[in-house]
């Protein structure tokens, strides 16, 4: 039965990372026992093929850099995951400066597209895509502000 479970979790991990959360509620749903869940968990430790920590890095590289989120929304985004908090914590420092790199780098990915809109709409969708992203109100106040917009 651990052969099976080990089996099932090499399969799972060949598609994507995942958290040792994760990977415990999936063999479960599977139908493993806990003694065979904790015991495959265990064996894929030792082995180094999940990392919580290691994931974590990926996942904020990931979240920062391809999904822009800003820290906050990258942390949410990363506990969803199902790692824990003490872990989340470790990888993120507080930085406000990369906050509004990787909104200036939003900004000017979206301005290329909505670049003939009105100004009012222009400075609103960006508001609104900065916030949904997990900004807070003074990074987005601060981008923005920096920015000329066409005048109509």
């Amino acid at each position: 039965m651990e052969d099976k479970a080990r089996q099932y979790a090499l399969r799972l991990l060949s598609y994507r990372g995942r958290s040792v959360r994760e990977l415990e509620e999936r063999l479960r749903r599977k139908g493993f026992t806990g003694y065979v869940v904790s015991s495959t968990i265990k064996h894929l430790k030792l082995t180094c093929l999940i990392d919580d920590k290691a994931l974590a890095e990926a996942l904020k590289r990931e979240a920062m850099t391809t999904k822009f989120l800003s820290q906050y929304g990258a942390r949410r985004f990363i506990l969803a995951r199902g790692i824990s908090r003490e872990i989340v914590d470790t990888v993120f420092s507080p930085d406000e400066e990369e906050d509004i790199k990787n909104a200036n780098r939003l900004v000017d990915k979206k301005l290329r597209i909505i670049e003939n809109l009105p100004t009012e709409k222009i400075k609103r969708r960006l508001h609104n895509l900065l916030f949904r992203k997990g900004y807070s109100l003074e990074t987005i106040e601060s981008v923005l502000k920096k920015r000329s917009f066409k005048e109509d």
